[in-house]
This record gives structure tokens, C-alpha cells and sequence, in this order.
């Protein structure tokens, strides 16, 4: 029987069959976010901002209840947060709208060859369309960016600094505030990728010194198909739409158009309000829980992990030896197996875990690897999922005749 009390409020817990170690790719949803989706569809299903009959009032509030929550969970105002479908098309909205816009020629991009893809190939994208340059901090092989790489390579060209706060593959945390000062000081403006970090650390933007974030609700316990953007706001009142159609205008004639108030500009047509919905209900459960109860559950079974991994030989952790800087997250190899094969004969006993590149390939063309498997907790694992995966790791040997 699990000793941790969390793990009753998940319903794909309760048939026993499953060790769940993927929460970095999506979290389970506690059955509080699962009847929150379902209240709306429910009770107050009607387009919000639209209608002026009572279904749709109720479908604005609880869609404007929902920013206010997100607001309240990352330190912003209700206004710089946008609605999207998902961290990817956050960091997407940034780089069409404000770096196809103020970035030009010459200018410099910095970001780091540890990025997730959605955080590296929209600025791609913007140094192709742009004639900007993208430059790469390269970080020592457990994902600390030293003093000395930042100095060499952020310069008064530098106009943007796109950094991912926890990495999805080392689970390391970035010097987010250390780097947006130093970027502040040459006038770049700074996005980081929280999608990683905001459903494990308490997230304050100002504190970060962060111009934009974006991270995804579905990493945090909330549905699927609702992410968010904050930005400034006196960034965000300068950029031009990102979409264009219903419901981001002020009026419409056959000669022009006026963009609707912040945050509307940046949410064309009709919004995922269920999901927005869901979402507040998953902050409201991370808020119960308590970022500190995450970070002392995350933190033990972290270093049990890493304690009984590294006893086998063969098995080889990459990141930083200590386990309070993973963050939950813990990737590996096995001498002589592919990380496919270690996630497939693992699965075999009920214990999920990644295999792949993670959408980080420049990650593991730096780390000398072309892929590993990745065990990444969260706050409704426990000891038993631990030995669990640490029993079977001898097991994926003998299955390849190791």
C-alpha cells in the first residue's frame, strides 16, 4: 500500500497497474481537474465573451476566474496572461509576433544547446526570416552555464535571450535571474521556457526578471489544449496580433480594423474555456499541496533513485551527482541497450518511463549520448515506484542476453 497520501486523489492509480514515471512529458490529473472539465461542459457550456445570456456569462467568469488563478500562481497581472493550446505555441506567439517584429539584421538571438525544440527552432525561424544570428551557450555536461561562456557570448548585439528554466532532460535550473539581468543591462528582453519548472518550483516572473514565459497547462496536473503566455505588458501593447479573426478585435470595417484590449488581442476565436476551467482547478490543487511538500517528495525519491541506480555498473546517470538539482527528473543508460528497449521491457511490468532524445537532439550530441531513458517524478510518486524500477533494471539486461 502507498504510504503517499496524494496518490489516492488520481484515478489511473487506483487499478494498481501502473508505476507512472513520465510526468515530464504530461502529469496525471487528480480527479478535482477531471470534474472541473466536466462541470463546465455541464453547467455552463456557451462560447464565453460572446453572449449576453446567463450560459455565457458564467462561461467568461470561470474563463476570467481561470487567468486570474494563473495570474496569482506566477506573480503577473490578469492582463499579461494569453490563453494558447500549449507551451509550443507560447514560445511560437513570442517569436512571430515579437521577434518577426523587432529583430533585424546583425541582431543576435542567445539560447542554449540544452533547449527544448520548441524553445530553438521558432528563433530559428526568426534568424531565417530576419537575417538575426542565433548564438549557443554551451553548458558543462551537468548543465551549469558558467560566468565565463554568458560574458563571451551575450554582447550589445544581443537583443534576445530565449532560456529554458528547469531542463527536460538534466532537470537542472538555470541561473534565469543571473542572465536576465545581465541581458537587461544590454537591452535584450528575455523568454524563458517554464514548462518544465512552474508545476515543481514556485514561480514569481518579476522575480525571475522574465519579459515573457510560457509553460503548459498539461504539465502541472491540468487538461490537455491549454497553455499560457505571460508577457509585459508594455511589450505585449506594442506587438501585432499573432492570429487574426474573431473575438481579438475592437470593431471591423471594410477599411481597417482596431485590436481588442490586452489579453483579448492575442486570443483569436473560440477559446478553450473548459480547459481553462481545469487548469484553475489544477492550480487549486497545487496550491494544497504546496510547492514545498512537491519539492520534499521530489528530493527523496530522487536521491533514492540515483542512490540505487548508481549501484549498478552499467548504468550511467546524466547531470549532476547531487539529487536535489534534478528536479525530479533523471536520465539514463544501460551499457549495451538502446533506451527504446529499456522503456519497452519496462513497460512489460507496469513501469513508465521516456526513451528518446526529448526533443533535445543538440542536448545529446553535447552529452556524447544519442538518446536515453528518463524517469521524472512527481508529487504522486512513491517509494514503491522507486524500488519498483530499480528491481527491474537487471532484468532489461538478462531479457538482451547481457
Amino acid at each position: 500500500m502507498s504510504q503517499n497520501p496524494y496518490r489516492q486523489d488520481f484515478p489511473v492509480f487506483r487499478n494498481g497497474k501502473y508505476r507512472y514515471m513520465d510526468s515530464a512529458a504530461t502529469a496525471q490529473r487528480p480527479d478535482s481537474v477531471i470534474a472541473a472539465e466536466k462541470e463546465f461542459y455541464e453547467s455552463m457550456n456557451a462560447n464565453p465573451l460572446r453572449g449576453l445570456y446567463e450560459l455565457s456569462v458564467m462561461a467568461t467568469q470561470a474563463y476570467e476566474e481561470a487567468r486570474r488563478a494563473v495570474s496569482g500562481l506566477i506573480g503577473a497581472e490578469p492582463s499579461e496572461i494569453i490563453f494558447t493550446r500549449n507551451a509550443t505555441e507560447s514560445l511560437n506567439l513570442v517569436a512571430y509576433s515579437y521577434g518577426l517584429t523587432f529583430l533585424h539584421e546583425g541582431d543576435e538571438i542567445l539560447t542554449t544547446v540544452m533547449e527544448h525544440h520548441s524553445n530553438m527552432l521558432p528563433w530559428r525561424m526568426v534568424a531565417e526570416r530576419t537575417g538575426a544570428v542565433v548564438k549557443y551557450l554551451k553548458p558543462l555536461k551537468d548543465g551549469t552555464i558558467e560566468d565565463s561562456e554568458l560574458e563571451e557570448k551575450l554582447t550589445g548585439k544581443t537583443k534576445l535571450v530565449a532560456i529554458g528554466h528547469v531542463s527536460n532532460v538534466l532537470g537542472c535550473e538555470n541561473p534565469v535571474r543571473r542572465i536576465a539581468d545581465m541581458a537587461h543591462d544590454t537591452g535584450a528582453v528575455v523568454v524563458v521556457d517554464a514548462a518544465q519548472s512552474v508545476p515543481h518550483l514556485k514561480t514569481d516572473v518579476k522575480e525571475l526578471g522574465a519579459d515573457f514565459l510560457a509553460f503548459s497547462g498539461h504539465k502541472l496536473m491540468g487538461p490537455f489544449g491549454i497553455g499560457v503566455l505571460y508577457g509585459r505588458r508594455d511589450l505585449l501593447e506594442k506587438m501585432p496580433p499573432f492570429l487574426r479573426g474573431g473575438e481579438m478585435i475592437e470593431s471591423v470595417t471594410l477599411e481597417g480594423q482596431t485590436w481588442a484590449e490586452l489579453p483579448h488581442k492575442f486570443e483569436a476565436g473560440t477559446v478553450n474555456a473548459a480547459g481553462a476551467y481545469g487548469l484553475k482547478a489544477a492550480i487549486e490543487y497545487l496550491n494544497r499541496v504546496g510547492y514545498d511538500n512537491i519539492r520534499r517528495i521530489e528530493d527523496e525519491l530522487t536521491g533514492m533513485l540515483m542512490d540505487v541506480l548508481t549501484e549498478y555498473p552499467y548504468v550511467h546517470i546524466q547531470g549532476s551527482e547531487d539529487p536535489s538539482k534534478h528536479n525530479g527528473i533523471v536520465s539514463f543508460t544501460i551499457d549495451g541497450v538502446h533506451p527504446h528497449d529499456i522503456s519497452s521491457i519496462l513497460d512489460g511490468s507496469g513501469i513508465n518511463v521516456r526513451a528518446g532524445h526529448h526533443c533535445a537532439e543538440p542536448l545529446m550530441k553535447h552529452l556524447g549520448v544519442q538518446s536515453t531513458a528518463r524517469a521524472s517524478l512527481y508529487l504522486y510518486n512513491d517509494e514503491e515506484d522507486v524500488r519498483a524500477l530499480s528491481e527491474a533494471i537487471p532484468g532489461i539486461r538478462r531479457v538482451m542476453g547481457l
